[in-house]
């Protein structure tokens, strides 16, 4: 009897899994609109439309650094029909920067499929001496703290990006937090505060401009939005690579079968020419991956700014 009553509840998982989605589908982005996340979200979101013939609605539920839409995702119905947007941060340093959360992150979300990997570019304001990374590492050393670095907030991406540079490098500079990396630009380009880690999508047209100094990018390989930009690698400065991804959670208890099918066209779509020219456009590399290849993702960046966290001894705000 057991058997037979495991055998028909796989069976009509399968058959609810194969008529996913009967309804829209609700992707809940935690930062506002606008934001690098949320463009490469609705990319995706709208070929996922086509796809399934149901609407994918991406709904911003921005504050506490991505904390209250993770939370409204975590505590929704595990039916496949709300689902998360993540970033590293999200992931990978709240858990670590954060003494609670409102839910467990270890147990609260299914990985699903990495969207896309968001490089940083490391950029200088026009009025700071040092053109290249080389000079920079070198000025920093002849001038320990005196370099500032901006950033989008205390333990963000951005700044732990910063944080890993220095350990690469054996340099020593003073953080400047802001509240977001839109406040932190313009006092770069006006020289008040020497460097900034940002995404591609956010600097590129002002390296273009020439209102900043592009000196590299944090990815293995060189933007294509930035091509004469050189990898940190290139640059001399090993073992630094850093930045964010995007990619999509369920909640825990979603349908093994669901979490499948959704996976397989995320990765289908992202695939597509048309969505990799997109995202390729907006400053990311398209990178789908399995359920597993996420979840090894998020503990290996867990483990490494969770380290950093603790040695700076950093906690939120």
């Amino acid at each position: 009897m057991n058997k037979w009553r495991l055998s028909l509840f796989f069976w009509a998982a399968l058959a609810c899994a194969q008529a996913y989605p009967t309804k829209p589908v609700t992707f809940v982005v935690p930062f506002p609109p606008g934001g690098g996340t949320d463009i490469s979200a609705r990319t995706v979101a709208t070929k996922l439309t086509d796809k399934w013939k149901q609407s994918v609605v991406i709904e911003n539920r921005s504050g506490a650094a991505g904390i209250r839409g993770a939370d409204a995702v975590a505590k929704a119905r595990p039916d496949g029909y709300t689902l998360l947007i993540v970033n590293v941060g999200i992931t990978s340093i709240n858990p670590a920067l954060y003494a609670k959360l409102p839910y467990n992150p270890d147990t609260a979300f299914a990985p699903i499929s990495l969207i896309c990997e968001l490089p940083f570019v490391l950029m200088a304001s026009p009025s700071f001496p040092p053109n290249s990374v080389k000079e920079l590492v070198a000025y920093a050393k002849a001038n320990p703290d005196k370099v500032t670095f901006a950033s989008s907030g205390l333990g963000g991406s951005p700044h732990l990006t910063a944080e890993i540079f220095q350990l690469a490098t054996g340099t020593k500079m003073t953080h400047v937090p802001y509240k977001g990396g839109g406040q932190a630009m313009p006092d770069l380009m006006a020289g008040h505060v020497n460097l900034l880690f940002a995404s591609v999508l956010e600097s590129s047209g002002h390296i273009k401009s020439g209102k900043l100094k592009g000196l590299a990018v944090t990815h293995a390989k060189r933007s294509p939005a930035l091509p004469d930009v050189p990898t940190l690698a290139e640059a001399g400065v090993k073992d630094a690579e850093s930045g964010s991804w995007i990619a999509l959670l369920a909640p825990a208890g979603t349908p093994a079968a669901i979490v499948a099918k959704v996976g397989a066209d995320v990765r289908d779509v992202v695939a597509q020419p048309d969505v990799r020219e997109k995202l390729i456009a907006q400053g990311a590399v398209p990178q789908a991956s399995t359920p597993a290849e996420l979840q090894a993702l998020i503990n290996a960046d867990l483990a490494r700014y969770g380290k950093i966290i603790r040695e700076k001894g950093l906690k939120a705000e």
